[in-house]
């Protein structure tokens, strides 16, 4: 659907939906206190719940895995949707009709085409339609080819396969009855239409291929009759409103729980490889469909990785031993820093797939193949030195150079420049200190420029200055850290209580917080129109956290300040507040006392008289604001 969904529409589904409802069907929460719930996190594996959720401020957070985020976070992670898809689906629970703001675009004046909703629909009862027909006598042939690949009827169940009829419109009948159109359905992609509509799927074996929540998108479907007038061996979906080869991997909806329990995903080849890896006990296998894993389907598998530098995971690819299979490590290889993860090769010696492994050899030699992975580097490398006659001392200085060429080129050319260059010794028999000096030579060479783009001279390309380095990532404080404890609490108090806050805080400052982070959250406060503005709106706290979406580990933190519990058994009052508020400004003017003692320690009363006595009434000064302060508090305490 063309166009950007208006944000008054975005704020009206966020405001509409109840997180505790959204998340409740994924997570079993209890009460808290305070009006949060908890349970167990469905991000990472716990035994004791650190997953918090605070309906009042429509958040979430996890105290273990430090996700956090409002209702859309939420299903954005736990069903890999973007934020669009996400809110499409949020909005269809809420029932918000979205609007669009249209640009002059040939793009954005196209006709829409049927809700998504109703395209999911159709999809969904087709593959109910298919999976009834497996049973049927006329999917003996089906059932025999799955059988003959070690898949039982409850592995048929499980992965919701089917079998479309050979009839030319039986599930065109099929939708017709259950008030579907031909529109919807030929939009769907189940339905094809020539002179008139016919079913796009006849006599094959079909595999439903879902999004992560298990909706289905498409499907993939495998040629069983030798009359087939399609000759290609697999068949899906054409590309649809819900169907994009590109960022669609078969058999997410069933990994993607052990995928971010283990920080593992294993990228296999086919449907019947995807199969033949779960019920061998590796849960989290995926494959492309009908395409090469390219980049939007490593930003699928990111999201359920946790894909960070904090937690590295790995990702095992499964090739075959041929051209072909080497030719896909290379591009993967070269697309390798699109992970944080640690990126791996499993290769059966015999050249089996994963399935016929198992038909082979069972269960246990799927496993193996998995565990006995290595680098994908060190293969790809490999590969690379195999095409030349090493016997040859010229063969082998060429090995090196496009060997190192490579290495030079990947992520990891840091780490190249030293280990990789061993592995290129002794692969190729050449002097590890040649290798070295070829692997930094290489290093060295300028890159080749986009074609479109002019090459610089040598010496002003040297003269250039080097790009800036990323700024660090600013790290997150200890809860428990003593030193920060009235911070926290202060901006505890600010995010979850506002009300009770009101304007208490007019004389407080970033100054006032001594970590970085908790700096940056107080001007996150402020920037949002600061404590005032959040009394009577629950949803100021997300939109505090969501103005840090640029910075994950400061929203993240946002996130935790705004669920954590308040550690006292009455309710939040301004006395409550002002205890926090007075005591922050204490310490602050307690650090400039001690400041101003110092630098009097320094100071000659003699010789620098007119100093002297200027930081003696300095100090008199703070000491009476701190009375001041203190005269505040509740009962004058």
């Amino acid at each position: 659907m063309a166009g950007r969904i208006r944000e008054d529409d975005i704020q009206e589904v966020r405001d509409k939906v109840r997180i505790e409802e959204v998340i409740g069907e994924q997570v079993t929460l209890r009460n808290a206190g305070g009006g949060n719930l908890k349970g167990l996190c469905p991000f990472h594996d716990e035994k004791s719940p650190s997953f918090n959720v605070t309906p009042s401020r429509k958040l979430f957070h996890c105290f273990g895995c430090q996700e956090s985020g409002d209702t859309v976070a939420f299903v954005m992670k736990i069903d890999g949707l973007t934020f669009t898809e996400a809110i499409e689906r949020l909005a269809d629970r809420v029932g918000v009709q979205l609007r669009r703001v249209e640009d002059d675009s040939p793009e954005a004046r196209r006709p829409t085409g049927p809700p998504r909703q109703r395209l999911l629909e159709v999809n969904r009862v087709a593959a109910e339609f298919y999976a009834e027909q497996l049973g049927s006598a006329e999917a003996v042939i089906a059932r025999q080819f799955l059988s003959e690949r070690g898949f039982d009827a409850d592995a048929a169940r499980h992965f919701g396969l089917g079998y479309a009829p050979r009839d030319g419109e039986a599930v065109l009948r099929h939708l017709r009855g259950r008030r579907f159109t031909d529109e919807e359905s030929v939009a769907a992609g189940v339905v094809a239409r020539g002179r008139s509509a016919y079913d796009r799927f006849r006599g094959r074996l079909l595999w439903p291929i879902r999004e992560p929540s298990g909706a289905t998108l498409g499907f993939g479907a495998r040629r069983l009759f030798d009359d087939d007038k399609i000759e290609a061996k697999y068949l899906n979906t054409p590309e649809t409103a819900l169907y994009k080869k590109s960022q669609v991997l078969y058999g997410i909806d069933l990994a993607r729980t052990s995928i971010g329990r283990e920080s593992q995903a294993v990228v296999v080849e086919g449907y019947t490889d995807v199969l033949a890896c779960h019920l061998a006990g590796i849960t989290t296998a995926v494959a492309s469909c009908g395409t090469a894993f390219g980049e939007e389907h490593t930003r699928v598998l990111r999201r359920f990785l946790l894909d960070q530098d904090e937690l590295r995971g790995e990702v095992i690819f499964t090739f075959d031993g041929d051209a072909a299979g080497q030719n896909a490590a290379l591009k993967t290889f070269k697309g390798d820093h699109r992970f944080v993860a640690q990126t791996y090769v499993a290769v059966e010696p015999e050249g089996l797939d994963p399935c016929d492994l198992r038909i082979k050899h069972g269960d246990d030699a799927v496993r193996a193949l998995v565990a006995n992975r290595e680098p994908l580097y060190r293969f790809v490398l490999r590969n690379v030195v195999s095409k030349y006659d090493l016997d040859r001392a010229d063969a082998r200085i060429a090995a090196v150079r496009e060997a190192a060429s490579l290495v030079v080129s990947s992520r990891d050319s840091a780490v190249a420049q030293s280990s990789f260059a061993r592995d290129i010794a002794a692969l190729t028999g050449v002097d590890p200190v040649d290798v070295q000096a070829e692997v930094t030579r290489a290093a060295r060479r300028p890159a080749t420029p986009p074609a479109e783009t002019p090459a610089r001279p040598a010496r002003e390309q040297a003269a250039a200055p080097a790009a800036p380095a990323p700024p660090p990532r600013p790290r997150l404080p200890d809860p428990r850290d003593p030193r920060f404890l009235i911070e926290r609490e202060t901006l505890k108090l600010v995010l979850q209580h506002p009300m009770a806050v009101g304007r208490t805080t007019g004389q407080v400052s970033d100054d006032d917080f001594t970590h970085p982070a908790y700096q940056q959250v107080w001007r996150l406060v402020m920037a949002a129109g600061g404590p005032v503005a959040g009394v009577g709106d629950d949803g100021w706290a997300a939109r505090v956290r969501e103005s840090a979406a640029d910075e994950p580990a400061l929203a993240t933190l946002v996130g935790a300040l705004a669920v954590e519990e308040i550690p006292t058994p009455k309710d939040v009052d301004r006395d409550y507040v002002l205890k926090y508020v007075v005591r922050l400004l204490e310490l602050t003017t307690l650090r400039r006392i001690a400041e101003v003692k110092s630098r009097l320690q320094r100071t000659d009363p003699v010789a620098q008289e007119a100093e002297y006595h200027r930081m003696f009434e300095d100090l008199a000064a703070l000491e009476n604001h701190r009375r001041v302060l203190l005269g505040l508090l509740p009962g004058g305490q």
